[in-house]
C-alpha cells in the first residue's frame, strides 16, 4: 500500500495533472453561483488560487549564467551557453515529470518469486530507468571525463546537475556515487575488470553507461570506518576475492556496481584492525546469468525523505571482488571518492535552496492576501531577499570547490589550489548541508498552510534536504576533519586560505560601495588569525570545541570574499552588489563571538554535560558506578 501522499501524487500524474510543473497560462475559470448564492449544492466556490509554476531553470538564473560568462573562456561558454539553455527547459518539463513519478512509484523489494525461489529484486519504476538513460544522453558524467574543455569541463558539468538535482528525483545520488568510482578507477589506472568498467560509467549510451554504489557503513558506524569495519575479503586462487561482511546502508542499491571496504584476511584467519587494515574492492551486483552476486538483500531502508531512491542493508555472503586499492590503503584510496561526492552533496544542498527559492518569488506574485500580492508586503520580499542572499553565497563556493576540482584533475593546480581543495570540500559540504535545511524550511513558511500539504509535492524538498547534513559525513563528523585539515598542514592550508581571501577582495579595491564590505571581511579575517593563536594555547579540547564555529567562519569569510569578488566584476548587476553588502552584515566570526563568550573555557565541557544530562538517571559523574554516556560526533 502507498502512503497516502504518494497514492494522491500518483493520482495526478495518472490524470496529467502535476502537484506542480512547468510554467503555463492559466486555464482558471470562476464556477457559475446558482441563484446568486455561493457555495450552494455543487458548487464549490469561485476562487481556486494559482500554484508555483517553474521556467526554463537556466534562462531565468541570473547568477548561474553571469558566473559562467565570468569564468568560462568565450568559446566554451558559447557551447556551453546553448546547451544549457536547451537543459534549463527539459529540466522543468519532462526530467520534473519523471522525478515527481518517481516519488509516486518508490522502488519495493521482492525477495522471492513465485515458486519460493531467492530472487531480491529491487523493482523500480520505468521513470527512474529513464532518468538513468537520460544522465547518459546529457553526459553527466562524461562531460567531466572527457574532458573537452580542460580544467571548465568540471564548471560545466556542475552547472548542469545543479539544475538537474532538484527535478530527478535523486538520481543525483547514484550519479553523486558513480563519479567518486569512476575519479577512483581513473586515479589508479585499474585494469582488469574494473578498467573494463571505467568505459561504462563515462558512456553517453543509455545501454551501455553503468552507475556504482559506495558500500561503507556498516553497523557499528558510518564514517568510523577504521573502527566499524566488520568485512573480510578471502583471497581466491584465481588473484579475485570473496567477501564476507553485513553492509547496513548501501545506497542506489539497484547499480550495476560498487566500491567497498573489507579487511583482507590472511591464511591464518587474521586481520589488521584500524585503517591500515582496511582495502578498497570493486564488485558487480550481478553476474553475466544475471544471479545477484553473493549479496543478499535484506531489507530496503524505511527513510524520512529519499523515497524514490533505493537504500537496503546487504548480506556479503562469497561476493565476488576485484582489489582496486593497494593493501591497507582503502582509506586514502577514497580520499579522491569522497572529494567528489561532498562536492555533489553541496551541489544539491544549493539546488534545493535555488528551487525553493524559485518557486516561492513564483508564489509571491500569484497569492494575494491583505489586499495586495504577498511581493509587495515588504516583510515577505525581506525574507525571500534573506533567502536569496544565502544562495547565492552557497552558490559561488560550490562552484569554487568544483573549479578547484577542475584545475586539480588537469595537473593545473597550485600548492594553494590543493591546499583549498582539501579544506573546502568539508567546508562547503557542512556548510551549504546546513543552509539547505534552513532555507527550505523558510520556503515553505512562504506558501502558507499549502507548504504543508503532501499533494503540493513542497514537503518532499524538506524531508529530503535533512539528508544533506548526514550524507558523507555529520556537520560534527567534517567540522573535525577540517581542524584535522589545519593542523596537518602546519599553518600551510589557512595560510593559503587567507591568502585566496586576500587576492579575491584586492579585485574590488577600487569600488567605493564595496569598501564597507571589504573592510568586515578583512576585520574578520584579523579576528580569526588571533583566536586560533590563543585556542592553540588552550589545548584539544577547546580546539575540538570550536571546531563547528571555526568551520562556520571558514565559509562565512571565504563566501563573503566570492561574493565581493563577483560583486567587483565589471558586469555585475545591482543586485550582485547588494548581495555581497547583505552577507558581510553578519557575524562573519562566529568563533571570535563564541570565544569571548567563554564557550571554549576549560570548565565549559563539565558545564555543558551538566546542562544536557541534568536530571538524566543515564549519567553519573566519574568515580561512580555508572559510566558517562559517549556522544556520536
Amino acid at each position: 500500500m502507498l502512503p497516502r501522499w504518494n497514492q494522491a501524487l500518483l493520482g495526478q500524474l495518472l490524470q496529467g495533472v502535476p502537484a506542480w510543473g512547468p510554467r503555463r497560462k492559466s486555464h482558471q475559470k470562476s464556477l457559475p453561483e446558482q441563484d446568486g448564492i455561493p457555495f450552494r449544492r455543487a458548487v464549490i466556490g469561485t476562487f481556486f488560487q494559482g500554484q508555483p509554476s517553474l521556467g526554463n531553470q537556466y534562462l531565468e538564473d541570473a547568477l548561474l549564467r553571469g558566473y559562467l560568462k565570468r569564468h568560462l573562456p568565450p568559446q566554451v561558454f558559447a557551447e556551453a551557453n546553448q546547451d544549457l539553455q536547451r537543459f534549463g527547459a527539459r529540466v522543468s518539463g519532462e526530467i520534473l515529470s519523471l522525478g515527481q513519478e518517481c516519488e509516486a512509484m518508490p522502488p519495493r523489494l521482492q525477495q522471492f518469486d513465485a515458486w519460493g525461489k531467492r530472487v531480491d529484486l529491487i523493482l523500480t519504476c520505468p521513470a527512474w530507468k529513464k532518468l538513468k538513460g537520460i544522465s547518459a544522453e546529457e553526459g553527466l558524467i562524461a562531460i567531466a571525463y572527457e574532458r573537452k574543455h580542460s580544467n571548465w569541463s568540471r564548471v560545466y558539468q556542475a552547472a548542469k546537475l545543479f539544475m538537474f538535482s532538484s527535478s530527478s528525483g535523486m538520481f543525483t545520488c547514484p550519479l553523486a556515487m558513480t563519479d567518486g568510482a569512476t575519479k577512483v578507477l581513473e586515479v589508479m589506472k585499474s585494469s582488469g575488470p574494473p578498467g573494463e568498467a571505467f568505459s561504462h560509467l563515462i558512456s553517453r549510451d543509455p545501454k551501455l553507461f553503468w552507475t556504482s554504489g559506495q558500500w561503507m557503513t556498516e553497523r557499528k558506524g558510518g564514517s568510523d570506518v577504521a573502527h566499524g569495519t566488520e568485512t573480510v575479503a578471502c583471497k581466491q586462487d584465481d588473484g579475485t576475492y570473496k567477501l564476507y561482511g553485513f553492509k547496513w546502508f548501501t545506497s542506489a542499491t539497484d547499480a550495476d556496481m560498487t566500491m567497498a571496504l573489507a579487511r583482507i584476511m590472511d591464511a591464518q584467519g587474521s586481520v589488521t584492525k584500524g585503517t591500515h587494515g582496511l582495502s578498497l574492492f570493486f564488485l558487480k551486483l550481478r553476474d553475466e546469468q544475471g544471479e545477484l552476486n553473493g549479496l543478499e538483500v535484506q531489507r530496503l531502508k524505511e527513510k524520512l525523505g529519499t523515497h524514490q531512491l533505493p537504500t537496503a542493508e546487504l548480506l556479503l555472503d562469497g561476493a565476488r571482488a576485484h582489489l582496486v586499492s593497494q593493501v591497507g590503503r582503502g582509506v586514502a584510496t577514497i580520499a579522491n571518492m569522497l572529494n567528489v561526492t561532498r562536492i555533489y552533496n553541496s551541489i544539491g544542498a544549493v539546488g534545493s535552496m535555488r528551487r525553493m527559492v524559485f518557486m516561492a518569488r513564483d508564489y509571491a506574485t500569484q497569492r494575494f492576501v491583505f489586499g495586495k500580492f504577498i511581493k509587495d508586503h515588504p516583510l515577505h520580499t525581506q525574507t525571500l531577499a534573506r533567502m536569496e542572499v544565502q544562495v547565492r553565497g552557497g552558490f559561488l563556493l560550490v562552484m569554487e570547490l568544483v573549479k578547484l576540482l577542475g584545475l586539480e584533475e588537469t595537473n593545473m593546480a597550485t600548492t594553494q589550489d590543493s591546499h583549498l581543495l582539501r579544506l573546502l570540500a568539508s567546508v562547503a559540504k557542512l556548510y551549504t548541508g546546513k543552509q539547505a535545511v534552513a532555507i527550505v524550511s523558510e520556503g515553505l513558511e512562504c506558501f502558507g498552510g499549502q507548504g504543508y500539504m503532501e499533494d503540493t509535492n513542497l514537503p518532499i524538498f524538506l524531508r529530503d534536504s535533512q539528508v544533506l547534513t548526514i550524507w558523507e559525513g555529520t556537520t560534527n563528523v567534517l567540522a573535525l576533519d577540517t581542524l584535522q585539515v589545519l593542523a596537518k598542514s602546519q599553518g600551510q592550508v589557512l595560510q593559503a586560505f587567507s591568502a585566496s581571501v586576500q587576492d579575491k577582495v584586492a579585485s574590488a579595491s577600487d569600488r567605493s560601495e564595496l569598501a564597507s564590505s571589504v573592510q568586515c571581511l578583512q576585520e574578520a579575517l584579523g579576528r580569526l588569525a588571533l583566536q586560533l593563536e590563543k585556542l592553540l594555547g588552550q589545548g584539544s579540547t577547546s580546539m575540538e570545541m570550536a571546531a563547528r564555529d571555526l568551520a562556520y567562519t571558514l565559509a562565512r569569510i571565504y563566501i563573503g570574499a566570492l561574493l565581493i569578488e563577483h560583486a567587483a566584476w565589471a558586469e555585475a548587476s545591482p543586485s550582485d552588489i547588494y548581495a555581497s553588502q547583505r552577507w558581510c552584515e553578519q557575524d562573519l566570526c562566529p568563533l571570535d563571538t563564541a570565544q569571548q563568550a567563554g564557550c571554549y573555557e576549560a570548565d565549559a565541557v563539565s558545564r555543558d554535560i551538566d546542562l544536557v544530562y541534568e536530571g538524566s538517571p543515564t549519567f553519573k559523574r566519574k568515580g561512580s558506578a555508572q559510566a558517562s554516556p559517549q556522544t556520536e560526533v
